[in-house]
């Protein structure tokens, strides 16, 4: 099952692309939906509203008066506070049972306008934003709402703001434009990412590069890393003691292969395979076969040749639309230090950072015509010995 999160500002169009996507064959479950569902009459909900607001909040049919309401719950941060602990637990519930009840190949997209406000966004397997400035989103509010302009204003100023959702989006669709291109926006959406990447989750199977190419230093893959990274805290817990952003993606100004390189830290490789099945439900599947770092550059290892201190567990990201490679390593253990060293040295070292550009060259060069795993082990082949005799260079530069 893959969840995907939808979000975007007042007036965006939000609800439209709910709507594409369901046709499409999305499940959908709206927040907005669940959130009057739990406090229709007769509910639990209700009841627990009226004991403590008061009577004052029922209309004449004995439903809920929402003006009412917020009146009394908006007064003050502890009434507030009331509200949600009475709400948020009863539409958490819900929004759970139906998303147990959906099939197992489904893809449900959780259609909620307070993702981003309420911290909702490293739950997800991925996050649509429906992207519209405010301005545009204003003029729509008034001209096709009805709402008043200082009305619609004070709700927009009470949202998260544009430059938060897309901090948090991994896709962003412009619905600025006419209807018809928003829902063509939407179907090639699900056709070449949402669609893959689901199957490729029941699968437990990593989404692949077609080649090698090196492609500009993009200044988003920090951004883009984070995001990851969120997903991955949530799926470690207290097994990670660190997570961080490594490989060339990592460095500033450096052109590189557009897979992201993230490394969890973790106690031990017991801890390393309790987290195979949780990062696998998070979007990053585990590639079993591939268990031991390279370049292991042992010459310079005071370790000696014990590859054990080498080991990891390697996980690759299940969507098509963001390539990643996720390792999973011991604290302290050389392949462990060694990725945040050469990450730092490259940061700090211009002349570090060409000379490895060079050889990256040299290696995508041996790797061109080649596909799949022949061409990883041809670019493999040029940039080992580099790596190996760079060791002691980072080593030194670590020292001074």
């Amino acid at each position: 099952m893959l969840r995907i999160g939808l979000t975007g500002g007042m007036g965006a169009g939000k609800s439209t692309v709910a709507r594409i996507l369901a046709d499409l064959g999305a499940v959908i479950i709206d927040s907005d939906l669940i959130a009057r569902e739990v406090v229709a009459p007769g509910t639990e909900g209700l009841a627990a509203l009226v004991a403590a607001f008061g009577a004052e909040i029922l209309a004449a049919d004995g439903s809920l008066d929402r003006p009412a309401l917020a009146a009394k719950a908006f007064a003050d941060d502890e009434s507030r506070a009331t509200l949600n602990s009475i709400t948020h637990p009863l539409v958490g519930k819900r929004t759970a049972e139906l998303i147990s009840a959906a099939a197992p190949d489904a893809i449900v997209v959780q259609d909620i306008p307070l993702l981003v406000e309420n911290g909702l966004a490293p739950l997800m397997n991925l996050v649509v934003v429906v992207d519209v400035d405010a301005e545009t989103r204003l003029r729509r509010l008034v001209e096709f709402r009805g709402i008043a302009e200082a009305d619609a204003r004070a709700r927009i100023a009470a949202q998260a703001t544009d430059e938060q959702r897309r901090a948090v989006a991994d896709v962003l669709l412009d619905n600025s434009g006419a209807p018809a291109a928003i829902e063509d926006e939407v179907r090639r959406l699900w056709q070449d990412r949402l669609v893959p990447f689901e199957r490729n989750l029941r699968a437990g199977t990593p989404a692949r590069k077609k080649d090698i190419r090196l492609v500009p230093a993009n200044p988003d893959w920090a951004v883009q890393a984070q995001r990851l990274i969120a997903r991955l805290w949530v799926a470690c817990g207290a097994a990670a003691s660190r997570i961080d952003h490594i490989g060339s993606t990592a460095v500033p100004e450096l052109p590189a292969k557009d897979v992201l390189d993230l490394q969890i830290t973790v106690a031990d490789l017991a801890a390393a395979d309790g987290l195979r099945d949780a990062l696998g439900a998070a979007g990053f599947p585990v590639r079993p076969e591939i268990t031991e770092d390279c370049p292991r550059p042992t010459a310079q290892d005071p370790a000696g040749t014990d590859v054990t201190l080498w080991t990891k567990r390697y996980h690759q990201n299940a969507d098509p639309g963001r390539l990643a490679n996720v390792h999973v390593r011991v604290a302290g253990t050389p392949g462990q230090e060694y990725a945040l060293l050469f990450r730092d040295w490259l940061r700090a070292d211009a002349d570090a950072r060409a000379e490895y550009l060079e050889v990256k060259r040299a290696a995508k060069a041996k790797a061109t015509g080649l596909t799949g795993e022949a061409a990883t082990i041809a670019y493999l082949d040029v940039k080992e010995p580099w790596f190996a005799a760079a060791y002691p260079r980072m080593q030194a530069w670590r020292d001074r």
